[in-house]
């Protein structure tokens, strides 16, 4: 919250939502969707303003699914109603709703990436292990973890903080989930 006086320290999501697109966009997709998480949660905002914010400056259309959790089961009726919608590639708010993404893929009978590509978001451990490997937006989790000690450990021995928000990039993984647009994209 911006008025509370405390240390804070992120992943820079609205960057992730723009390196998301940025890589679909590159690959030739035109028909971009978002499968968002509960926008009460700051990282799930920046998400989708990064998302909003390059798909308006590509001139692309906006196609938005804002899920309840992030959840695989979630995932996968946020990720089916944006197909419905013409989507050709998904980025989501998390690893779990892109597994539920290609799930709804699958059901409807399409491959991944050969008929749409999905970015998922956090690079949990086992997601060069799926089927297919899941690209995926990286956070800089360890870098992340020891700057907010060393901020716990500064206020613990009575040290004053010279900043208060670290703020840290996201980093593109690319595994086989996303490819060149098909002839539906």
């Amino acid at each position: 919250m911006p008025d509370v006086e405390a240390a804070f320290v992120s992943c820079d999501t609205r960057a992730a939502g723009r390196l998301a697109v940025s890589h679909l966009a590159s690959l030739g997709h035109r028909r971009i969707g978002m499968l968002s998480g509960p926008e009460r949660y700051l990282p799930a905002r920046g998400e989708l303003d990064g998302y909003l914010e390059a798909t308006r400056t590509a001139g692309l259309r906006e196609m938005v699914q804002v899920a309840p959790w992030f959840t695989v089961e979630d995932g996968q009726v946020a990720a089916a109603r944006l197909m419905a919608d013409g989507a050709t590639a998904m980025v989501c708010g998390s690893d779990l709703m892109a597994l539920g993404a290609v799930r709804a893929a699958r059901a409807e009978g399409l491959s991944v990436p050969g008929d749409i590509s999905i970015i998922g978001f956090d690079d949990s451990p086992l997601m060069s292990f799926t089927d297919p490997p899941l690209t995926t937006i990286r956070q800089p989790v360890a870098a992340m973890s020891a700057a907010a000690v060393q901020m716990l450990a500064n206020v613990i021995q009575g040290r004053p903080m010279r900043h208060r928000k670290f703020t840290f990039g996201p980093t593109l993984v690319v595994r086989g989930s996303t490819g060149k647009a098909s002839s539906r994209g």
